[in-house]
């Protein structure tokens, strides 16, 4: 049997069981971080920005192929996370325009369609580098004009270009030495790699699981209660905003430093929400509940494992598109202010720093929960500001920031912080009487003189940068490259920060502890760098972040 047409109908079933096989191996791409770091989100990001694209596609009542790629396009766009995300949502937004017009697809026209999307997600990287998921794109895409000029058939034509992807990714260690070095492939290329691999599969009527997982938390509750609750009540009566559902796959390093008990967990999460279902078994744990602060419920559900499924709704947004704003006709808006800042982070003590140095909105996210382009852009309009000043505060976060800045329809710049401490400096330098452009020149340069730290814990041994790591070892991390080691987390913070401070020229040392630090450690860091470091003026404040014990600032 031979297809030499794909129709709207046959393209939509392909980009569902592309998603679904995504989702099915995110964890193992997550694990192909090249740091050995518990924040290896390339398949998170990745399952989660498809995952908004595919729910897009699976609305298409049309059998039309540009319609289901424009949905698709749509999907991604809103739903990206993370730089990996940003470029899939770039690389399918290209293939979109690319046969936006045409109901049906030949062989040829899918090339063309590649090509397009390569040439836009190149277009959208600033500094494009090769050996990443971009590399893998554009080899498979040039392969797939060349196959369709000799094959029209698309079975085949996909099966080859599926082969010329794996070719690309199995290259990509020679192209980026880093990769060589930690002895992995490119993630974000793995990635994009799984989605081809489950559009052929499904050409082919392989048996793979549907779309539609066969494990999700629609047994656990119907959605449409949130709609019938909200018929009876105010957008400003709800307490708690945002449905929040995720599933943790259980880790036995992490449960060996938590224990998992589900009564204690469930109290947990009762102290914070309410709606909420927690239902486990030996390998995972869902969840379902109401919360004003989903960071929170995150956080405790991620000291037993890893995500495997995260849904955060706003449900008073959800609430006013179902039965209106009921503000009385006569009153008018509220006047925008002139100035709004955005900001990303995670712990609540450093959420209430970043509003206590003047942030307008802070979106709970991070490391392993980077917020979507659509969660900024809501961000930006709760600035509700002529002008918005946007600060990721994670090199993971910049390109989806930028994205919901271009899309706004206010003046929104983006100041391109990499972590917190660069996203406090940055915030210093904010003049509200000054211009916009003016404001960006300051920020900007303010965040390149702090100097960051953290302290964290490793995933897996491995051996980079001259270092042998040991799974479940502390490290030391200096502006973005591992510096030290060790099995006890002071002595690793000692260590690091002993390399870090220059008693000559740095004046200021900020420590922000995370949620695993106990106030012992604490005392004992505090007098270690009164008696070590004697000038420096020190600060210390509870963070109260996950995945970094430390997070040190360095001016």
């Amino acid at each position: 049997m031979t297809l030499q047409r794909l129709d709207g109908k046959t393209f939509a079933e392909m980009i569902l069981q592309g998603a679904s096989h995504l989702k099915q191996n995110s964890q193992m791409i997550d694990a192909l971080n090249v740091f050995p770091v518990p924040d290896g989100d390339t398949g998170t990001n990745m399952n989660l920005s498809m995952n908004s694209g595919a729910e897009e596609v699976k609305n298409v009542q049309e059998n039309h192929a540009g319609v289901v790629a424009q949905a698709l396009a749509k999907g991604l766009l809103m739903g990206a996370r993370g730089n990996s995300g940003v470029i899939l949502s770039q690389i399918f937004r290209g293939f979109s325009k690319a046969i936006e017009d045409k109901e049906t697809l030949t062989t040829m026209d899918f090339a063309e369609a590649m090509q397009g999307g390569v040439t836009t997600a190149y277009k959208a990287v600033m500094k494009p580098v090769e050996g990443t998921i971009l590399t893998v794109a554009k080899e498979a895409g040039e392969a797939s004009k060349d196959l369709a000029s000799n094959e029209s058939d698309f079975i085949p034509f996909m099966e080859r270009v599926v082969n010329a992807a794996k070719e690309s990714l199995k290259r990509t260690p020679e192209l980026l030495p880093v990769l060589k070095e930690v002895g992995v492939v490119d993630s974000g290329g793995q990635g994009l790699l799984t989605i081809y691999e489950g559009l052929l599969a499904n050409l082919k009527g392989e048996d793979m699981p549907a779309y539609d997982e066969t494990v999700t938390m629609d047994d656990m509750v119907n959605a449409e209660h949130h709609k019938l609750a909200q018929d009876f009540m105010a957008t400003e009566d709800i307490t708690f905003g945002y449905c929040t559902e995720f599933m943790v796959k259980f880790e036995e390093d992490k449960l060996k430093r938590n224990p998992y008990d589900e009564e204690r967990f469930r109290n947990q999460l009762s102290e914070i929400g309410d709606s909420l279902l927690v239902v486990s078994d030996e390998d995972l744990v869902k969840v379902h509940i109401h919360v004003e602060q989903p960071g929170d419920a995150l956080n405790l559900g991620q000291q037993f494992g890893s995500f495997i499924h995260i849904k955060i709704e706003n449900m008073r947004e959800q609430h006013t598109s179902i039965v209106g704003d009921r503000k009385p006709a006569n009153e008018p808006p509220a006047e925008k202010a002139e100035y709004g800042i955005v900001t990303v982070a995670m712990g609540d003590g450093v959420k209430k720093l970043f509003e206590s140095l003047g942030a307008t909105v802070v979106i709970e996210g991070g490391q392993t929960m980077n917020p979507s382009t659509q969660d900024l852009s809501q961000a930006i309009v709760k600035a509700h500001a002529k002008r918005v000043i946007l600060l990721p505060n994670n090199k993971n976060i910049v390109m989806a920031a930028e994205q919901a800045a271009d899309m706004s329809e206010d003046e929104v710049i983006v100041i391109p912080t990499k972590t917190i401490p660069q996203g406090m400096s940055a915030l210093l330098g904010f003049n509200p009487e000054a211009e916009l452009e003016t404001n960006k020149q300051e920020m900007s340069g303010l965040m390149s003189v702090v100097k960051t730290g953290q302290i964290t814990y490793a995933v897996r041994d491995t051996q980079i940068e001259g270092l042998t790591i040991e799974k479940g070892h502390f490290m030391g991390i200096a502006e973005g490259k591992i510096s030290s080691t060790d099995k006890d987390k002071l002595t690793a913070a000692k260590s690091l920060l002993k390399q870090m401070v220059d008693e000559e020229e740095d004046e200021i040392l900020t420590v922000i502890y995370g949620e695993d630090v106990k106030a012992s450690e604490v005392e004992e860091l505090e007098t270690f760098l009164e008696d070590q470091f004697e000038d420096l003026e020190i600060e210390v404040h509870q963070g109260g972040q996950p995945i970094y014990s430390y997070i040190f600032a360095v001016e």
